[in-house]
This record gives structure tokens, sequence and C-alpha cells, in this order.
């Protein structure tokens, strides 16, 4: 396993802008790699707790973010990665609203075209509350007005993420594959209880299902995860189990393939959004060509890579940070070789040094600071 290292202290300001599909594009080529909808969430996240709350009793955190959360942790973490991203998703017309639609436009540079500001309705918040490597939320908000944007006219794009729910189809997902996206489907807890992969009917449209250990248990009844990685492969051509602490396993049922690849120990400072990352850059990987245990192991680095920072959205990591990352643990005494030789697909494609300007944001204890001009 590659030795747990510090957070990277690289200058943000330096942040180069990588293209992991250049070599791909082609004239007539679709034009976005990615296309998601969903709810967007402001999230106010606190750190540094030394345990849950206690009823009845005040608690202090050490650590504070605000960011964009909800869609919006996998739309940036895909952007970041340098994929063109396009995101449908309900504002609301408040100064959270403001601030979270800015920051995904103007400072991600993700796609809302598809999305729309809602009169009157407030934006969606949850706060989260980090201690002992775990977390928990509280959210509120209300259904968007019935013109939600998105579900009936997804634009064309090579791949789509959809999030499945028990018993319910979303008619955009059948329309996007239908016009050649790839959908790479996950799933949250099933509260019916029933845990009935029937009951996931928009499965029979994806390429790739994403569950967690848990999830994938459940859904197939089987022992083990990789045993239940095999038992999805009936469904959807390709599972992809993540195991927490243990990295993530998958199953390519039309090649018959399997890779495993062990999680990077880090010290985790906030784990908002470490799945969506992790499905951020497993798609990438995907889009890009590379091989099963090479997309296994990015979406597994810069899963580890967002946990030292605070929020979902805005603590993706950039191809910087990823190359900084590269560059300092081939320095560090120790390293097992066969850990380095894991992530020596590295050496291609990360920047040499950093390039031109990209502001990278981070999560900030308050909205209204360091607006960039």
């Amino acid at each position: 396993m590659i030795a747990s290292t510090a957070s990277i202290g690289e200058d943000h300001r330096d942040q180069p802008r990588v293209d992991p599909l250049a070599a791909l594009r082609r004239p007539g080529d679709p034009p976005w790699d990615v296309y998601l909808t969903g709810p967007v969430f402001l999230d106010i996240i606190f750190t540094g707790l030394d345990s849950a709350p206690v009823r009845g009793t005040e608690s202090w955190a050490r650590g504070m973010g605000s960011s964009p959360g909800g869609v919006a942790n996998m739309a940036t973490a895909l952007a970041r990665l340098g994929l063109r991203t396009s995101l449908a998703a309900a504002f609301g017309d408040d100064h959270y609203g403001e601030y979270c639609w800015d920051t995904l436009e103007q400072g991600e540079g993700i796609d809302l075209t598809p999305s729309r500001r809602a009169p009157g309705w407030h934006s969606p918040v949850t706060v989260s509350m980090a201690y002992e490597g775990e977390r928990t939320m509280v959210s509120h908000g209300h259904e968007p007005p019935p013109e939600e944007p998105a579900p009936d006219c997804p634009p064309r794009a090579r791949a789509a993420i959809a999030s499945l729910t028990p018993g319910k189809r979303a008619p955009w997902i059948a329309q996007a594959a239908g016009k050649g996206a790839r959908i790479f489907a996950d799933v949250g807890w099933d509260d019916t209880g029933a845990w009935d992969l029937a009951g996931l009917a928009d499965l029979e449209h994806c390429e790739a299902f994403l569950p967690n250990a848990q999830e994938a248990m459940r859904y197939t009844g089987a022992d083990s995860p990789r045993t239940a990685a095999h038992a999805l492969t009936a469904h959807v051509p390709l599972a992809v189990v993540t195991l927490g602490a243990e990295g993530a396993y998958a199953v390519d049922r039309r090649t018959g393939e399997t890779a495993e690849v062990p999680a990077i120990a880090v010290e985790a400072l906030d784990p908002t959004g470490a799945g969506d990352v992790f499905v951020a850059g497993f798609v990438t990987g995907t889009l890009a060509g590379w091989p099963l245990a090479d997309r296994l192991a990015f979406g597994g680095l810069t899963a580890a890579l967002s946990v030292q920072e605070f929020g979902g959205s805005l603590s993706a990591p950039g191809w910087s940070e990823i190359g900084a990352w590269w560059r300092k643990v081939q320095s560090v005494t120790g390293q097992e070789p066969a850990a380095l030789r894991r992530y020596g697909f590295l050496a291609g494609l990360v920047p040499e040094q950093a390039g031109r300007p990209w502001p990278l944001r981070r999560a900030v204890p308050t909205i209204g600071f360091g607006r960039s001009t």
C-alpha cells in the first residue's frame, strides 16, 4: 500500500487544464462528455468534532466549510478532471442558490444551460458533522416547482451518471442511452427494506453499476462484496463495488476481467462526497479507455485526495494536485515498489509543472469572501 501522505499544499492558483480525452476527440462528437441531473444543496460542514453531538449539550467544531453539494459533488469532480460536464438542476433564487450557480458555472466551468432558477423556491441545505471518520447529516428542503429541468430532454453526451431510485423509473435515462450515452449508475440506501434488483428498472440501460459493499450484498443476498459483484453482472455488464478502507473490486462481464485495488491510507478530514469523487475518477478513466485496474486506482486516488479537504464538491482534486501527489510519493523512502508501479500510469498523464492559472476554490466558513474577479 502507498504510505499515507499529508495533504498536498500546492498553490491552487496554478491549476493546469488537462484533457484526458484529447486523443479521442473527433469532429461530430457529442458536445458534452458527461451529463448529470439532480438536486443541488448548499452544504455546511463541521469537522474536528471529538464525538457525535450529545442531546442537551453544545458542541464546538474546530473546522467549518460551505460549498455546493448534492449532484454538484459529482459535477465538480468531473469538471476538475477535465471532462466537459453539463448539469441540469433547479436553483433557488436566494443567496444560497446564487452562490451555488456562480461557483459551478463561473468557478468550475460546468454547463448549466439545462438548469434553471426557480423563483420563490429556497435552496435545500444540508449540515454535515464529521467525527471519528464518520459523518452525520441533517437536511432541509422542499420539492422544486414541477417544471424542474432535465429529465425529458438530456443533451447528447458520451456518458451520463444516474442515481437509481428503487421502484421508480427516470425517463431521461432511457432517452440518454438511446442517444448513445454510456450510463453509469449508483444507488442510495433502500429505505423500504425490499432490496429488490427488479425494482431498479433503469439498470437495464446501464453499462456500469457502482454500489458500496453493503448495498451490493443486500441487493444480491451474497455473503461477501466480491461474490456480490459477480452476481451483479447478471444484470449489468460492469459491476464496481467500493469496499471502504479496503479499496474497490470490479468485474467486467464482457471480457471476464476482474480487478481489485487497495485504498490509499490517508488521514481524513471530511469524507463528504468521497464516493462521488471515486465515481468521477472511474468514469474519467473509462471514457479514456484505460485498463480496469487503472480506473479503480484512479478513482481511489481522487477520493483519497478529496477527504483531506473540507466539503464535497470543492474538495475534489484537479490535475495539479494529482501530479503533486505522484511526485511526492515517489520521493518518500521505503515505498513498496509494487504499490508505486500500480500508479505508474500517471507518469504519462500528470503535468510536469503547473500550467495556465485556474483558480481552484475550496470550501470556506462563510459565503461571500474571496469572490473571483
